[in-house]
């Protein structure tokens, strides 16, 4: 989850889905990468924010998972998988909307905002809706404008 200094919540609009749904960067990890490296990685590929515009405040408590629906359960990721646990941070965005280039070497977002953050799981498909709620709970203390 990245901040910008108003508070608000980067979310991108998939190029994959014709869904009008927005979310939060996110991806997997590279054999040998701690979750903090690999979320700073799958930041910066997803929305060409350098590493160094980047401040880590919060690692979620506990992993968070969700389930895919049954009709796309042995669909995606080759069948293979049918959700996702996750690790979450919560980041400060220190840098300026300028900054942000979601035309990358493979992109992933054809537009992208500043969301508020209650605003968030109404924004994303329905069945990612309870994690980012929980999302949301994880980090609820530090979700305020920056000083």
């Amino acid at each position: 989850m990245l901040l910008n200094a108003e508070g608000k919540v980067f979310v991108g609009q998939r190029l994959d889905n014709a869904l009008e749904a927005w979310q939060m960067p996110q991806g997997g990890l590279d054999p040998g990468e701690s979750a903090e490296e690999g979320a700073l990685r799958e930041l910066e590929e997803e929305t060409g924010i350098a590493r160094d515009l980047v401040a880590i405040i919060a690692c979620a408590s506990r992993q968070l998972d969700y389930d895919l629906p049954e009709d796309l359960q042995g669909k995606l990721w080759g069948g293979k998988y049918r959700g996702q646990r996750q690790t979450w941070f919560l980041c400060r965005f220190l840098g300026s909307d300028a900054d942000v280039h979601i035309d990358t070497a493979e992109p992933e977002f054809r537009a992208w905002k500043w969301a508020e953050p209650n605003e968030l799981p109404a924004m994303i498909v329905p069945f990612k809706q309870e994690l980012y709620r929980a999302v949301l709970a994880e980090f609820w203390e530090h979700l305020q404008p920056a000083p």
